[in-house]
């Protein structure tokens, strides 16, 4: 994966970027491509938080890239073969991976992202025809589907989980862009269909850059998602070709890690 840009804020995001903490924090987003025409992942540091609890919300990723295979291997890097040719692994703070052992594709590796549900129906009927993703495959066995909006696109995996789903304490979202003029309209829908908006459309500045518009919802089990105005977006989400070098700066600079273990004290735990 490579670091298309990083970011570093001094207080927190008022659309809860970061999770509900007010102090110091940083993004930092990585994909196989530009953000244009691939699936990426934007991971939120908060400076002083040593660790979050994980729940069953974020059940994995999964992509095509047996290059990430034997670079676990080599690395000894610990992999679980959970089916033929697809193994699992476990990235720093225990995210789950599940790699197929195939030629990386052309396109985006990642197939996609399973979040987990307590009701499958429930969930396909606010996925779907609410905010009007594809099915692609549906399983009754397994309580699965796969969904969608495009063929070429990374898909949303929702399977059902036992009982209520814990989203612990880490707060992560789906994000989707789509034209700005669409963005009222998803607000009224939900707002007539008496659903949750967690963040009404607002405006947000990023220093130096483009103001974008989001509006952020929450489905039936509380799995966060914003809509992001595509026009501002793709001014904002270009990728940085000092990205790297801003990441590299930001955790030299952090020296956290040394002044807690100086004073013989943890970061705190979320």
């Amino acid at each position: 994966l490579q670091v298309l840009r990083h970011e570093e804020f001094d207080e927190g995001c008022k659309a809860s970027c970061n999770g509900p903490y007010d102090g110091k924090w940083s993004k930092t987003m990585v994909g196989y491509g530009p953000e244009d025409s691939h699936f990426v992942a934007e991971l939120t540091y908060n400076y002083g938080i040593g660790e979050y609890r994980l729940g069953n919300d974020f059940l994995g990723i999964t992509l095509v890239s047996s290059q990430a295979v034997s670079n676990a291997k080599r690395l000894g890097w610990p992999l679980r073969e959970v089916a033929s040719g697809i193994f699992e692994t476990e990235a720093p703070g225990g995210y789950k991976f599940y790699l197929e052992d195939k030629e990386q594709l052309k396109q985006d590796p990642v197939l996609k992202v399973t979040l987990g549900v307590s009701d499958l129906q429930k969930s396909i009927n606010y996925w779907s025809n609410l905010l009007g993703m594809k099915m692609y495959e549906k399983d009754e066995e397994k309580q699965r589907v796969l969904l969608g909006y495009a063929d070429n696109q990374c898909k949303l995996e929702l399977k059902k989980v036992g009982g209520a789903v814990d989203h612990g304490t880490a707060f992560g979202r789906i994000a989707f862009s789509c034209a700005k003029e669409e963005l009222p309209n998803i607000e009224a829908l939900m707002k007539k269909e008496n659903q949750k908006i967690l963040t009404p459309l607002v405006s947000l500045d990023t220093p130096g850059k483009a103001t974008v518009q989001v509006i952020i919802l929450a489905d039936p089990d509380g799995h966060e998602i914003c809509f992001v105005g595509d026009e501002a977006f793709r001014d904002l989400s270009k990728v940085d070709p000092n990205g790297d070098k801003l990441l590299d700066d930001a955790m030299a600079a952090d020296k956290s890690d040394k002044w807690f273990a100086e004073k013989n004290m943890k970061k705190a735990s979320a």
